[in-house]
C-alpha cells in the first residue's frame, strides 16, 4: 500500500506538469542545496539563460519568503529567528512553454488584507514601474521597511510573463494560507 500511495502522488505531480516540488521546513542550506538541484534541472532542460536566471530568482525568492515569514514555525514560541525552522511548500511546473513556480505557507490572518492590497499594487505596475519602485526600495534599505512590504514580491513581479496569482484561505481564527503563482 505504501509504494502505491507514493506512486500515485508522483503520478499526480507528473499530471500536473509538476518537474520539482519542495514541502516541509526550510533552512538556508535547503535553499542552497534545492537550488543547485534546480539548476542543473534546468540546464539538462536547455532552458535559456535569461529563463534560468529568472525562474532561479523567482525561486530564491519565495523560498525566502518562507524562511522569513511562514506562520507555521518551530519551535511555535522561538526569539531567535536563526533557530526557527519554518514550513512551506514550491512547486515548479511546466506549463503551455512556461516555468510556473507556486509556493504555498502560513500567514497571519492579521496580515492577509495588507498583504492583498500590497500584492494588488504590485500587479497593477508595468515593468518601469516595477523597476523604478524597486530602486526606491533598495535606496530606503531594510531597516525603513516594515517587516514584510520588502522589494520580493517586486523582484517576483519583474521576472514574470504574466501577472502574479495569488489567494488565501483561512485555516482557523490565527492563521491563513497563503499560495501565490508566478509564470516565467
Amino acid at each position: 500500500m505504501l509504494a502505491q500511495e507514493l506512486l500515485d502522488i508522483r503520478f499526480a505531480l507528473r499530471r500536473r506538469g509538476i518537474i520539482f516540488a519542495y514541502s516541509g521546513y526550510v533552512t538556508e542550506s535547503v535553499l542552497t542545496g534545492l537550488g543547485e538541484a534546480l539548476k542543473q534541472k534546468l540546464t539538462m532542460e536547455d532552458a535559456s539563460t535569461k529563463t534560468m536566471r529568472s525562474v532561479f530568482a523567482v525561486f530564491v525568492e519565495q523560498m525566502q519568503n518562507i524562511i522569513r515569514y511562514s506562520a507555521e514555525r518551530l519551535p511555535p514560541d522561538a526569539e531567535d529567528e536563526a533557530f526557527t525552522l519554518r514550513y512551506g511548500l514550491l512547486t515548479i511546473a511546466q506549463e503551455n512553454g512556461d516555468y510556473i513556480v507556486y509556493t504555498g505557507n502560513l500567514v497571519q490572518r492579521a496580515d492577509v488584507e495588507r498583504m492583498r492590497l500590497y500584492l494588488a499594487e504590485i500587479n497593477g505596475l508595468d515593468k518601469k514601474e516595477l523597476k523604478t519602485r524597486y530602486r526606491e526600495q533598495l535606496r530606503l534599505g531594510p531597516g525603513t521597511l516594515p517587516r514584510s512590504a520588502g522589494i520580493g514580491f517586486i523582484e517576483i513581479a519583474r521576472r514574470v510573463s504574466k501577472p502574479l496569482k495569488y489567494d488565501f484561505v483561512d485555516v482557523d481564527d490565527q492563521t491563513a494560507f497563503f499560495a501565490l503563482k508566478a509564470s516565467i
